[in-house]
């Protein structure tokens, strides 16, 4: 993996961990694992040993596409995006698409990315 997509994917799994992402990890011993990075228990035991103990091989965060998108979300997000553009107002939309698990950064058509199945997260 380039360093330039390291950088970019864990800038995007730290923003998502208050959300529960879940992840595919490949370890060096040739096994995967799946489940959710959380506060709790073990994000900073997986992104230590993805991204500088390299002790995993490849981690893949489950995201939806954007064009996964119900009428329901769009009417919220559509909410969201006429209140008062701010500083606030950018933080807010950033929360809402993480929180809902959209690829807003484009990782699942660089590979670095899975697509969710549409029951995987609980919205």
């Amino acid at each position: 993996m380039k360093q330039e997509d390291k950088e970019l994917l864990f800038k995007d799994l730290s923003a998502r961990i208050p959300y529960h992402v879940r992840v595919k990890v490949l370890l060096k011993d040739g096994t995967t694992e799946e489940g959710s990075l959380d506060l709790q228990h073990n994000y900073a035991d997986v992104l230590l040993s993805a991204f500088y103990y390299n002790k995993i091989v490849d981690i893949k965060p489950y995201l939806r596409p954007m064009s996964s998108i119900t009428e329901v979300e769009r009417k919220h997000w559509r909410d969201i995006s006429l209140s008062r553009p701010d500083w606030d107002f950018t933080a807010r939309c950033l929360d809402w698409l993480n929180s809902r698990h959209f690829d807003y950064r484009g990782l699942l058509e660089r590979g670095l990315a899975l697509e969710a199945p549409e029951d995987m997260y609980d919205i």
